[in-house]
C-alpha cells in the first residue's frame, strides 16, 4: 500500500511544480466538474486522505474550508503535514491492520463499517480519480499535464 501512497504523493508533488508556472488565477479559475478548481482539486485530495487517516487513528480532523484556500504555498503546506501523519500511520501497519473495522456513521445517521484495507484502497483510488479531472483542465488550458504513468514513475 506504501508504494500506491508513494506513487500519489509523487504525482501530487509533479502537480505543485506543475501549477508554479501557471497564473495564480488560473489556479482559482471556477472549472466545471471536481472541486471547482485546479487549487481547490489539490486541496481536497489532500484534505480527504488527512480526515480519513485522522478517523482510523481515532484523532481529531482537522476542519479547513475548502473556500478559504487560496494560494499553492497553503496547499502545498497543508499536504506535507498530511503526508508525514499518513507515512508514520503506514509505517506502523502490519497485516493485522488489513482486516481492522472501522465504522463510521454518516450524516443521515447510516453506520457502515470498512476494514481499513479498503479505506486506504480508498485514500488512493479518490486521488487518481482527481489527478484526471487535472489532466482534462490542464488540457483544455493548452498546456501538458503531469504524467501519472504508474509503470515509468
Amino acid at each position: 500500500m506504501l508504494e500506491l501512497f508513494t506513487y500519489n504523493w509523487q504525482v501530487r508533488d509533479d502537480w505543485f511544480e506543475w501549477c508554479r508556472d501557471i497564473d495564480p488565477e488560473e489556479l482559482l479559475k471556477e472549472r466545471t466538474g471536481g472541486m471547482g478548481s485546479i487549487l481547490k482539486n489539490l486541496f481536497h485530495v489532500a484534505d480527504c486522505e488527512q480526515i480519513w487517516m485522522n478517523q482510523l487513528q481515532g484523532t481529531p480532523v482537522i476542519r479547513k474550508n475548502l473556500h478559504s484556500i487560496s494560494t499553492l504555498d497553503e496547499v502545498i503546506g497543508f499536504s506535507r503535514e498530511t503526508r508525514q501523519q499518513t507515512e508514520n500511520f503506514l509505517s506502523l501497519w502490519t497485516p493485522a491492520y488489513e482486516k481492522k473495522e472501522f465504522t463510521m456513521t454518516s450524516k443521515s445517521g447510516n453506520s457502515y463499517t470498512f476494514t481499513y484495507k479498503k479505506v486506504l484502497q480508498h485514500i488512493v483510488t479518490h486521488e487518481i480519480h482527481h489527478m484526471g479531472q487535472l489532466s482534462v483542465w490542464a488540457r483544455e488550458i493548452g498546456i501538458k499535464p503531469v504524467s501519472s504513468d504508474l509503470i515509468f514513475r
